[in-house]
């Protein structure tokens, strides 16, 4: 099976820390600026209104918005690079699928900084962990993404792990199968609405119950003689 895992909110939560990255990034930027602590308050809730499901679904080529071609914006991401941690013991579980045989490949959308999010792959160790890293939302769309991992990989099962299921909405093929990794700060934006719009929906709420997703995957498509690679 191709195994394609989202970065954020999925394999690390580089959520939690985006508050004291802001922090860091004003005290290194602005270090006369009062009150860093309430305009890192305001600018965390300003990244999280981006986070809802109306700006990530990536119809589309997104450009840069302004704000984010300056150094403060720079210094923020590698802050919050270095704050990040890994979901679940997240690098073992990537291991553990390529030993069993898996075709494991990085699939999430570019930061707003260009080049950004194969930075923050690399310098948080995850980025040698996969057979393949593709980043949409860029130069290519999410669907163009789709299409380029069936050029590449053929028409295997294709297990889509992301902590937002509205990406999921009318993508993919009768070989996708999709599981939601539910993590709290995105979770709170799913809606009963659109989780029926996803057929082959699976739910987890660690990362290591997706061998059993897996299991289930083999045994309802009578693939459960079969080695995980077929």
């Amino acid at each position: 099976m191709i195994i394609a895992f989202d970065f954020d909110g999925t394999l690390v939560d580089s959520y939690s820390v985006i508050e004291e990255a802001f922090r860091r990034a004003l005290k290194k930027h602005f270090p006369w600026l009062p009150f860093k602590g309430l305009f890192a308050k305001i600018l965390t809730k300003i990244e999280l209104y981006f986070e809802r499901p109306k700006f990530g679904r990536h119809r589309y080529k997104v450009k840069q918005p302004r704000l984010f071609r300056t150094k403060f914006a720079r210094t923020w991401f590698e802050e919050r690079t270095k704050l990040s941690k890994p979901i679940d013991d997240s690098k073992e579980l990537l291991k553990k699928l390529k030993e069993e045989g898996h075709i494991v490949i990085s699939f999430s959308a570019e930061d707003f900084l260009e080049g950004m999010k194969e930075y923050r792959l690399r310098v948080s160790g995850f980025y040698d962990l996969f057979d393949d890293v593709i980043i949409f939302g860029r130069d290519i769309t999410i669907c163009e993404a789709l299409q380029l991992v069936r050029e590449k990989y053929g028409d295997d099962i294709f297990v889509w792990v992301d902590d937002k299921p509205w990406r999921f909405i009318g993508r993919g093929d009768e070989n996708t199968e999709y599981v939601w990794y539910y993590f709290p700060p995105t979770a709170k934006y799913v809606t009963k609405e659109i989780l029926d719009q996803i057929p082959h929906l699976h739910v987890i709420q660690d990362l290591w119950s997706l061998f059993d997703v897996i299991e289930r995957i083999k045994s309802e498509r009578g693939l459960s003689r079969l080695p995980s690679q077929s």
